[in-house]
């Protein structure tokens, strides 16, 4: 029986369910690891990485996972790699979906990732565009569900810029039936047309950022200045001063409310060390949770639902 090649390139890409069940194996998955149980589903399996943006957390989550299922890595970078240089996206995708069974891009704009998923044989992943940030936000909400059970219903604080993190709260809290509150300065707003959300029901906006953050249940930010926007950095520092997520913020959200973010931090910028290194905080935890996320996501690519 031939499987239908699934890609994950945005969060709606799966629906609610196919998210709960990555999220139930994920937990199972995570328990074997602590275990040091043998688990390999995924042997004789390969994933190519192609990174056009640079990364810690997403090349050791995707690498040491994928080799944890029992599987086989290629690393490849814009040095090494014909990725929209002197090959077009289109080619690339079908030369290397023919050597590899799965294929996880980190790159800039999301049409790239569409394009070589569009010409893939086999499961393409979303490590990182400039619109979106699917990955993340599957371990964000994950780490929320171990330390305080279901999102639904719940109430994110989205604290700084409206960047692809933003927009894949949005396309959560659609999907999956919470509130996102996002606070950003003038000038950085989240676009729902960009993140494709049908409805304002999921979201709503607030100028004072301590505002957003009352009564959350979990409140979230990022760096000031994405990958690929550093000639802004001034500007943004100045636009920026006043969405430090401080000590005052997590006081007005709900007294079990968690902190995330998810790396790498700037302390005394977009976030107050007391805060990131304080007892609400989970980021931690949040970043471990990526390469158990993903190496469910990948087995269910690969191999549908897997019950062991």
């Amino acid at each position: 029986m031939t499987m239908t090649i699934r890609h994950f390139l945005q969060f709606t890409d799966f629906s609610a369910e196919e998210h709960a069940w990555v999220f139930k194996r994920a937990g199972e998955i995570k328990r074997k690891f602590k275990k040091y149980e043998k688990y390999h589903p995924l042997a004789d399996r390969t994933l190519a990485m192609i990174f056009e943006k640079a990364s810690t957390r997403t090349r050791v989550s995707f690498e040491a996972g994928m080799y944890q299922l029992g599987g086989s890595v290629v690393h490849l970078t814009t040095g090494d790699s014909q990725l929209g240089r002197s090959e077009p996206i289109e080619d690339s995708a079908k030369v290397i979906s023919r050597m590899v069974d799965m294929v996880m891009i980190r790159t800039f704009g999301q049409d790239k990732i569409e394009r070589f998923a569009e010409h893939s044989r086999v499961p393409v992943i979303n490590g990182l565009t400039n619109e979106f940030h699917p990955c993340q936000i599957l371990a964000d909400i994950f780490t929320y569900i171990e330390h305080r059970g279901s999102i639904q219903g719940k109430v994110v604080a989205w604290v700084g810029d409206g960047n692809n993190m933003a927009n894949t709260w949005l396309q959560a809290a659609e999907l999956l039936g919470f509130t996102v509150h996002v606070s950003t300065p003038t000038g950085y707003e989240v676009d729902q047309d960009i993140a494709g959300i049908r409805s304002r029901d999921s979201y709503k906006v607030f100028r004072d950022p301590m505002e957003a953050c009352r009564g959350a249940d979990l409140v979230t930010t990022d760096v000031w200045t994405s990958m690929g926007f550093e000639a802004e950095n001034e500007a943004r520092r100045k636009a920026f001063a006043e969405w430090c997520v401080d000590t005052e913020m997590m006081k007005v959200a709900k007294p079990d409310a968690l902190f995330m973010h998810c790396l790498p931090a700037h302390r005394g910028e977009e976030v107050e060390a007391d805060v990131i290194d304080g007892p609400q905080s989970v980021v931690w935890d949040e970043a471990e949770n990526r390469m158990h996320v993903q190496k469910a996501l990948m087995e269910f690519l690969l191999l549908g639902k897997v019950d062991d």
